[in-house]
């Protein structure tokens, strides 16, 4: 159960993160998510409860921000 609500938070915190980065991010829901995930976990070790929610969305925001811009001038693949 503790995956499962990793995985909604996550993507709420990432949702959040795009919605705060300026800007068009080149990343669909899946990158988003983990994104998300991540930033929660280093929000988890800095601090604990409500505020490692808010630095999630704030790292969130950060790594939003770092991976549009090493994606900004790759082009999509297509199969």
């Amino acid at each position: 159960m503790g995956w499962i609500w990793l995985i909604i938070v996550g993507a709420i915190v990432g949702a959040l993160g795009r919605l705060f980065h300026p800007g068009a991010d080149p990343m669909g829901w899946v990158v988003t998510i983990v994104l998300g995930i991540v930033s929660l976990i280093i929000g988890g070790i800095i601090a604990n409860g409500f505020w490692a929610f808010v630095i999630g969305v704030i790292i969130a925001v950060v790594l939003t921000a770092v991976y549009g811009r090493t994606m900004a001038g790759r082009s999509p693949r297509t199969v």
